[in-house]
C-alpha cells in the first residue's frame, strides 16, 4: 500500500531557497513552494527520509501536525492540549521545544515555550496521570511551535541536531563556513564536478569536502550519527536503510580539489577533516599564501571565502583584495571566480567587473556572491571582448 503524502516545510539560509527547492523536486517532492529561507512541499515518508539525507541545502525538516491562530499565551497553551500527543509521544519519551516567534503578541519565545510545553505535560498527567519529560540535549521528539504574528505552527522536527553538521568536522578554524552555505555556494555556480575546483584560501576546508561530495554525488547525510525521525513511533528502519545504503547515484570525479591556506594550523585543521570525510583521494592541500599561485590547473572554477571580518584592518582587508583581484588575472586565466564578501569596498578592490552578484547570508552578515569570468585570451582580445560589450575598462589599481 502506498504511503500517504503529508506536507512538510524544509527550512534554509536566505538566499538559497532556489537551490533547496530544485534538490526538493529531484527527490521526488511535490507542490514545491519558495517562502523566505523555507520551503514547503509534499511527500511521503521516503521523501521525508531522503530530504534529511541528501538535501544539502537543508537546515531541517519539519512535520507541521497543527496550525492555529492565537493572541496569547494562554490560548497557545489550550491549542496545543488539544494535539493528540499519545500520537507522537509515549510516557517514556523525552522531548524539547524550540520556539521560532516574530509576533508583536508574544515578546518572549522562552515563555511560549514553557506554556508549550505545559501544555503537554498537563495533556499526559491528565489522561494518564503520568508525563514524559523534558530534554533540551538529545531528546526522543524535537516539537517547533512557530508564531508569525497570530498565526502558530506546531510541528514535528525530523531533523534534530541542525542537518549543516554533516558529521565529518573534527577541527575547525576561527569562524568556520556553514556547511549548508558551503554547499549552497558551490551549487549556485552550476560546477558538479567537470572540472578541478580550487579555494586558495580554504581554512578548515568545508568548501572543499562540499565540493568533492558534490563531484562524487555522496550524500552529505552519511557521516550523521543520527537523525530524529529514527525515534519516532512510526519510523520504518528497513526503508532508511535501502535509502542510506543506495550508492547507485554516485559517480566518478576525474579531476580534483585543490585548497591552500597561508596558516599551517588551517591547513592540518582542514587535513584532518578531509581525511575524517574519506576524501584524502581527491582533495590536494598546501600550506600557501595565494599571493604565490602563478598559475591553476585547467580546466577549473575557484570558489573562496576570503577574510572580511572585524579582526582585520580596514588597510590590510584594502591590500588583501586588491591582492586577489592581481592574481586572479594573471593566474585563474579561463576560470570563473566566485568570490563571497561583504563590503563593497573590498570588492572595489579587486577592480574587475563581476559577470554576477547574488545576496546570501554568512551568519548575522548580508553578503554579496560574485561571479567574475577571467577571459581566457591575450590582453588585447580581452579589451575588444569588453569595448564590444560597452563594459568600461577598469585599470588596475595595485
Amino acid at each position: 500500500m502506498k504511503e500517504q503524502a503529508f506536507e512538510m516545510v524544509a527550512k534554509t539560509l536566505f538566499g538559497l531557497e532556489e537551490i533547496l527547492a530544485e534538490e526538493l523536486i529531484t527527490l521526488g517532492a511535490n507542490d514545491v513552494q519558495i517562502g523566505r529561507r523555507m520551503v514547503s512541499f509534499t511527500g511521503d515518508k521516503e521523501v521525508m527520509y531522503k530530504a534529511n539525507f541528501y538535501c544539502r541545502t537543508a537546515l531541517r525538516i519539519l512535520k507541521p501536525i497543527y496550525s492555529f491562530k492565537a493572541k496569547d499565551a494562554d490560548t497557545v497553551y489550550q491549542k496545543v492540549k488539544e494535539v493528540q500527543w499519545d500520537d507522537y509521544l509515549s510516557l517514556d519519551s523525552t522531548f524539547s521545544i524550540d520556539p521560532v516567534v516574530n509576533s508583536e503578541d508574544f515578546k518572549h519565545s522562552k515563555f511560549v515555550a514553557y506554556k508549550t510545553k505545559d501544555a503537554i505535560v498537563d495533556y499526559f498527567m491528565e489522561k494518564h496521570g503520568k508525563r514524559p519529560s523534558v530534554r533540551v540535549n538529545n531528546p526522543d521528539i524535537y516539537i517547533n511551535i512557530h508564531i508569525s504574528h497570530n498565526d502558530c505552527t506546531l510541528s514535528i522536527d525530523s531533523s534534530g541536531e541542525s542537518l549543516h553538521k554533516r558529521g565529518y568536522r573534527i577541527e575547525q578554524t576561527e569562524a568556520p563556513l556553514n556547511e549548508v552555505l558551503a554547499a549552497g555556494m558551490i551549487l549556485k555556480t552550476g560546477w558538479k564536478g567537470e572540472s578541478n575546483f580550487v579555494d586558495p584560501m580554504c581554512g578548515s576546508g568545508t568548501l572543499l569536502i562540499e565540493a568533492a561530495m558534490i563531484a562524487l554525488n555522496i550524500a552529505p547525510g552519511v557521516h550523521r550519527r543520527s537523525f530524529a525521525f529514527e525515534k519516532w513511533k512510526d519510523f520504518d528502519a528497513d526503508l532508511f536503510e535501502r535509502i542510506y545504503n543506495d550508492e547507485s547515484g554516485e559517480r566518478e570525479f576525474t579531476f580534483k580539489c585543490f585548497g591552500s591556506d597561508i596558516s599551517p594550523v588551517a591547513i592540518d585543521a582542514a587535513t584532518k577533516n578531509i581525511r575524517n570525510a574519506g576524501l584524502a583521494k581527491y582533495i590536494e592541500l598546501k600550506t600557501m599564501p595565494f599571493q604565490q599561485y602563478t598559475e591553476a590547473p585547467l580546466p577549473g572554477i575557484m570558489v573562496t571565502n576570503p577574510p572580511y571580518g572585524e579582526r582585520i584592518s580596514s588597510r590590510d582587508l584594502m591590500g588583501l583584495y586588491n591582492m586577489i583581484g592581481e592574481r586572479m588575472k594573471h593566474a585563474f586565466t579561463g576560470y570563473n571566480v566566485w568570490i563571497l564578501s561583504y563590503k563593497d569596498e573590498c570588492f572595489q578592490q579587486i577592480a574587475l567587473r563581476p559577470k554576477e552578484k547574488l545576496t546570501l547570508m554568512n551568519g548575522p552578515l548580508e553578503c554579496e556572491y560574485r561571479c567574475y569570468e577571467m577571459f581566457d585570451g591575450k590582453n588585447k582580445d580581452y579589451k575588444k571582448v569588453l569595448n564590444e560589450s560597452g563594459m568600461p575598462i577598469i585599470k588596475k589599481r595595485y
